[in-house]
């Protein structure tokens, strides 16, 4: 699994957390101060990468927490055919279809940058 564990406390604004097993970019983190009993807490607001969903989640600073490992690849258009287009990844050589977003108008020989965790990918 392309993830790894790191502490709450080690999170900054446009990194990316794993929030309710999906992975999630930071729009926004805030800490609280440590109470009389207890220990500072952080709050944690995300976007999901592929779904674009808002999620959140309030844990102590010095929580474990996964992390996962997004990679940005390079790849080139081969084909285009409806809402879909073929792209050729630029490293393996291996061709992908993939969906076409709403603000992108791909023309072969095109060359884009996706992003990729667990089989999951969308062009950016």
């Amino acid at each position: 699994m392309p993830k790894q564990q790191n502490e709450v406390r080690d999170l900054q604004e446009g990194n990316y957390v794993m929030i309710e097993d999906v992975p999630s970019k930071i729009t926004s983190y805030s800490t609280s101060k440590p109470g009389k009993h207890g220990s500072a807490k952080a709050r944690v607001e995300g976007t999901g990468v592929f779904d674009g969903q808002k999620r959140n989640f309030t844990q102590p600073v010095d929580a474990n927490i996964w992390v996962p490992i997004v990679n940005r690849k390079q790849g080139q258009v081969v084909s285009v055919s409806g809402n879909e287009m073929q792209v050729m990844d630029l490293e393996t050589y291996e061709t992908i279809t993939m969906r076409i977003p709403e603000d992108l108008d791909p023309e072969s020989d095109d060359n884009i940058e996706y992003l990729e965790f667990e089989g999951q990918r969308k062009v950016v």
